[in-house]
């Protein structure tokens, strides 16, 4: 189905082809015309599946520019705001809407001034919005429109509580909007009173991660982590390599030892500024740096297509950041490969994993390294964690998925 088909009009249609999408993807498809209908729309998508053109279409054909904010919002992180903003400025090129993204990082006054003058469409992450209302510099009142955008995400970072604050200074009779990689049945409870008749529009599978993603795990001792990166990046030599570890200060460790060994390699995580986040993403993408070693609070927000290859270098310890984290790869329909490292102590982290996704993920050598050391369980060996019962997102073995808790 064309663009032309789901209801937008010209002026977007004209963006569109300028922002060179040929033709709409599933989410797109499903979503627009729900919400140029008015309707509350609860979306679940994978990352790279156009899921921030699937509302932002629709939500600058419904409000009419000028008379103050109409359209909020809201986003865990910085990065996204800023690619949420600029898919919503290209979109609007042929119109008279107003963009605007705040968030921390940037200075404080500029931002408040360019509100001051007038947004239409406004893109926010949670704490910096709710410093603007403490300080009076942002008016709320004429909202139409609220997005949660990566609702799952703000759960789990522990910004719900800014953001029911936030929802409370929202006009009550609006539209909402509500989009994430994953729908956990956490994040359903506690908006499910901020919905009204909303459309559940759900593609592929919930929290599985992307089919093209080829998934391998390297047993290996924790001393040897770093050892092994290094000699598996210089065994396959990967063009655009994205690394996960679970702290910042290990990121910038592991990045010094990557320059010393003469793998280019930089770091993003929340210890760096917004323009220091914004030029390792920049020499990410461009190629002059061949690994980026990030952190999962400002990873969520990276759009970079032709990354080969995800390394988890520590697992992560919620199952659903690992969708997130190996979404990053195979993107746009291109092929991907995740690798994570398995030490003793990650094994309950693995097995997490894998009843989420359903199945066992293979386990490799890389072939020359020393390996003497290591004594790791199978997963069919490692029993299940004592007093620890966590809801995985409905996944059932043979990988069906279905949304539990929020069904009808």
């Amino acid at each position: 189905m064309p663009f032309s088909k789901l209801g937008l009009d010209k002026n977007l249609l004209d963006a569109v082809a300028l922002m060179g999408y040929h033709a709409p993807t599933a989410i797109q498809e499903q979503a627009i015309p729900q919400v140029l209908a008015g309707r509350d729309v609860v979306g679940c998508a994978q990352t790279g599946t156009g899921k921030t053109a699937a509302f932002v279409l629709p939500i600058l054909q419904r409000i009419t520019p000028g008379g103050g904010i109409k359209a909020l919002v809201v986003t865990p992180t910085r990065e996204l705001a800023a690619q949420i903003d600029e898919v919503a400025r290209a979109a609007s090129v042929h119109t008279r809407h107003r963009v605007l993204a705040v968030f921390g990082g940037i200075p404080y006054e500029p931002s408040a001034k360019k509100v001051k003058r007038g947004v239409d469409f406004l893109v926010a992450t949670p704490g910096r919005l709710l410093d603007m209302l403490r300080r009076g510099d942002v008016d709320l009142s004429k909202v139409e429109i609220l997005v949660l955008d990566e609702a799952d995400r703000m759960l789990d970072m522990g910004f719900w509580p800014d953001v029911k604050r936030i929802i409370d200074a929202v006009p009550k009779k609006r539209q909402n909007l509500l989009f994430s990689a994953t729908m956990s049945r956490s994040i359903l409870e506690v908006v499910g009173d901020t919905l009204h008749d909303p459309v559940r529009i759900q593609i592929g599978e919930v929290a599985t991660p992307v089919d093209a993603v080829l998934q391998k795990v390297y047993p290996v001792v924790s001393d040897q982590k770093t050892d092994l990166l290094v000699e598996f990046l210089r065994h396959h030599k990967p063009e655009r390599v994205l690394v996960f570890t679970r702290t910042k200060h290990r990121a910038d460790r592991l990045a010094r030892v990557l320059t010393k060994k003469g793998i280019n390699g930089t770091t993003m995580h929340s210890n760096k500024t917004q323009s220091q986040r914004e030029k390792a993403l920049e020499g990410f993408k461009s190629g002059r740096y061949t690994v980026l070693v990030a952190t999962d609070i400002v990873a969520r927000g990276i759009q970079v297509d032709g990354i080969s290859h995800v390394v988890n270098f520590d697992i992560p310890v919620n199952a659903e950041d690992y969708v997130h984290r190996i979404g990053r790869t195979a993107r746009a329909g291109a092929d991907g490969i995740a690798v994570s490292f398995l030490t003793g102590e990650e094994v309950h982290e693995l097995k997490a994993i894998e009843r989420l996704i359903g199945s066992e993920i293979d386990r490799h050598d890389l072939p020359g390294f020393d390996y003497s050391q290591r004594r790791i369980p199978a997963s069919k060996d490692v029993p299940r964690r004592p007093g620890k019962s966590v809801w995985r997102g409905g996944v059932k073995a043979g990988g069906r998925s279905q949304l539990r808790g929020y069904t009808g």
